[in-house]
């Protein structure tokens, strides 16, 4: 067969793996849509990933001819054969999504059902590290880079400069679903890095097209933007666990690089990112790298030209700008940035972000949202007493009207007033447990008495809110 049409179809079926943007090109029968299934495996299991992936291709293949999204099958839950080369390996398999059907991906099809014969079963063996961090100390002596200043005099402020998570983390394992957000935000930044590996197999000439491997994600605080940016760098460990056998999350603390020396935090910004690269050169790990509130890193430099004095601050932001560009060549890392105050930074840095994500405030079916994996979560422990857990949104807004007294039109109720004070995910994930200790206490509290709780808290806090408002205000 002539290399082009090898490469065509090639292209084909990596664009309908990855979701690229709809809607897509017409593609040969052979490029079918994928099904997404996540396999975890036993702490203990010694298998190879290849092994496992085959015997839970038949596992699926053999006992089931449709398929749910967002079913879990689970070893301690009897979803196993005993005895079974998957019971004894396998600590859970996840259906998570179909990709390649164009215009929408199936993206809210919580509930969609998926014939296994009109699809392509990709299979993500993973297996979770628990919790190997390099920690963070403020002890300069922990510090897993070696950045602490030269002339350090014995000072016990000196933070160290990142953490190490070996991925995919136990502490990171279901992050990705807990967050919500209005729109299709998770899958834009999955599709980004699909079509970043797929141009690098491709061998695009990276001086015709061009990346930087950077996102970067602004937005008022307590929305969620550190942690997608770690829920990220997990999905994507396992997702590209066939490529990649191992994985690591370098967060790096930002205030950490600047030196109480004069011109020195330019040389701790280049002694880290010598320490990343590093890392890179293993070729069979993903690094994701985080920087969190990169602005205090990349502040204008206009601004600091204003001042008589020259400004340390303006050699890290020189410092961190051509240790990206070094970066940007590698097929194998990912740069992740946070940032409240977007207009504070640096435009040469706002420029080399590939994607410039806003993660506002949560709509109120978003605020629905995680308040109802909240209830339901207290409900499945037992905190909590319900014939049935709370309803997804869509199927509560069929009888929002007609049943205003229901459990789901209740909570709809609470997120509206949520909506209404521009509650941050941060504090939404907050209200069940200030609801539990006010009003509630003990076990089996009734739904309806939850719900009251959860009204009650809501009001009170934003009562709170207002009277700080005015404080403020009055100064």
């Amino acid at each position: 067969m002539p290399t082009q049409n090898l490469s065509d179809a090639y292209i084909q079926q990596q664009a309908a793996a990855m979701h690229l943007d709809s809607p897509p090109p017409p593609v040969s029968p052979l490029a079918r849509p994928i099904l997404h299934v996540e396999c975890a495996l036993h702490p203990h299991s010694t298998c190879r990933f290849d092994t496992a992936l085959r015997h839970v291709h038949t596992f699926l293949t053999d006992n089931f001819a449709t398929l749910t999204l967002d079913t879990e099958l689970r070893a301690q839950d009897g979803d196993f054969e005993e005895g079974g080369f998957v019971r004894e390996h396998v600590e859970k398999i996840r259906v998570v999504e179909v990709t390649g059907l164009g215009e929408g991906d199936g993206e809210d099809g919580g509930t969609e059902i998926v014939g296994l014969e009109g699809v392509e079963l990709d299979i993500h063996v993973y297996q979770l590290n628990d919790d190997t961090t390099t920690s963070s100390s403020t002890q300069s002596t922990s510090d897993p880079f070696g950045l602490s200043d030269d002339n350090d005099d014995g000072d016990e402020d000196e933070c160290a400069s990142a953490t190490v998570v070996e991925l995919p983390s136990r502490s990171l394992e279901g992050l990705w679903d807990s967050l919500v957000y209005e729109g299709d935000v998770k899958g834009k930044l999955l599709r980004f890095v699909s079509t970043l590996m797929l141009f690098s197999d491709c061998g695009v000439d990276f001086n015709v097209c061009s990346w930087n491997r950077l996102v970067l994600l602004h937005g008022p605080p307590g929305t969620g933007k550190t942690s997608l940016c770690r829920a990220l760098a997990q999905k994507l460990s396992i997702r590209l666990s066939k490529r990649f056998s191992h994985g690591k999350l370098i967060e790096i603390n930002s205030h950490s690089l600047f030196s109480k020396y004069f011109s020195e935090s330019g040389k701790l910004v280049g002694k880290l990112f010598s320490q990343i690269t590093s890392m890179v050169e293993d070729e069979d790990s993903f690094v994701c790298v985080l920087i969190d509130e990169v602005e205090s890193l990349t502040s204008a430099r206009k601004a600091g030209l204003g001042n008589n004095e020259p400004s340390d601050a303006l050699r890290v932001v020189n410092a961190l700008l051509t240790q990206l560009d070094r970066l940007r060549r590698r097929r194998n890392v990912l740069v992740l940035t946070t940032s409240n105050l977007l207009e504070a930074m640096d435009p040469a840095f706002v420029d080399r972000a590939d994607i410039k994500q806003y993660v506002g405030a949560p709509s109120t079916n978003a605020i629905y949202t995680i308040l109802r994996s909240c209830v339901n979560e207290m409900i499945r422990v037992g905190i909590v007493s319900s014939p049935t857990p709370i309803p997804s949104y869509a199927e509560a807004s069929i009888g929002l009207y007609s049943q205003p007294n229901a459990p789901a039109s209740v909570l709809y109720n609470v997120a509206s007033e949520c909506q209404g004070i521009g509650m941050s995910g941060r504090a939404l994930r907050r209200l069940p447990v200030l609801a539990h200790a006010r009003y509630l206490q003990g076990m089996g509290s009734r739904v309806e008495h939850c719900l009251e709780a959860l009204g009650r808290v809501v009001r009170e806090e934003r009562e709170v809110m207002a009277s700080i408002e005015a404080a403020s205000g009055s100064k």
